[in-house]
């Protein structure tokens, strides 16, 4: 797939799942897009659960929705220090309002609470926080991946292959409708 020119979004912070960053950046740089990995802050290294460092290459206050066309929010315990930074959660709610691709595995979704994304859409998520989606307003489904519209989740690392597909899917209908 040829997504030449699509400019994406991985999300990074502390205590993030190795697999729900790096198993996308490389997919998407395969497919041709531009990654981007947005950190609370700039040129900081992030350690992952295990200790494998992700250096961002751009703080969130530093970049707008305009500069991206997909999000993607990975897991581990990295959501939970992702939504606590107000320039985190205003680009991912842009995105979202924008009708641009979110993407969130595991406990990705957990980002997605503390915005208005998941009002009265269908979402995945990691079982520990179905309730926090529920109580966020989404219809929780319990599926590798789920797909509404703009919105893409799945629930944990053994599920990335097909959240990958839907991403690159999601992304190259929506180029087709723009061209």
């Amino acid at each position: 797939m040829n997504l030449k020119g699509v400019r994406a979004c991985v999300l990074v912070e502390q205590q993030y799942q190795e697999m729900e960053i790096w198993y996308p950046v490389y997919r998407l740089r395969e497919a041709g897009c531009k990654v981007t990995l947005v950190g609370p802050e700039a040129g900081q290294t992030y350690p992952s659960k295990l200790g494998y460092p992700c250096k961002s290459d751009k703080a969130a206050r530093e970049v707008s929705a305009d500069d991206f066309d997909l999000l993607v929010i990975p897991g581990g315990f990295a959501p939970d220090y992702l939504r606590r930074h107000e320039a985190i959660l205003k680009l991912v709610s842009t995105m979202a309002e924008q009708d641009k691709v979110v993407a969130a595995i595991c406990h990705g979704p957990w980002v997605l609470c503390s915005t208005q994304a998941l009002k009265g859409r269908k979402a995945t998520c990691f079982f520990a926080i179905k309730d926090d989606v529920q109580n966020a307003g989404a219809t929780y489904v319990d599926a590798e991946v789920v797909r509404d519209g703009n919105l893409i989740t799945s629930r944990k690392p053994d599920d990335l292959p097909a959240f990958l597909t839907a991403i690159l899917e999601a992304v190259a209908e929506r180029r087709t409708v723009q061209v």
